[in-house]
């Protein structure tokens, strides 16, 4: 997929998906996976993606489905975006 060639350059590559993928949610879970998003060189890629693409699942861009889906109908994309 074009749109994401920017993922190989993501600083989840390496790490074992159900970090942002698990099976139960915890607090402890995601704030793992967002401390590595804090760090993600293509952070605004991946959140910019994820909240157009409405994924349904997973921690991406740093937010989770919540929080994107907050963005989304808050219709306040740029500050997705930008963040």
């Amino acid at each position: 997929m074009r749109e994401i060639g920017w993922a190989a350059r993501g600083a989840c590559r390496t790490s074992d998906p159900e970090l942002f993928f698990p099976p139960a949610q915890s607090d402890e879970h995601e704030a793992r996976a967002k401390a590595v998003c804090e760090r993600c060189p293509v952070l605004q890629e991946c959140r910019a993606y994820a909240v157009r693409a409405a994924e349904p699942e997973g921690i991406w861009g740093g937010l989770t489905v919540r929080e994107r889906r907050g963005l989304r109908f808050s219709g306040d994309r740029r500050r997705a975006a930008a963040s």
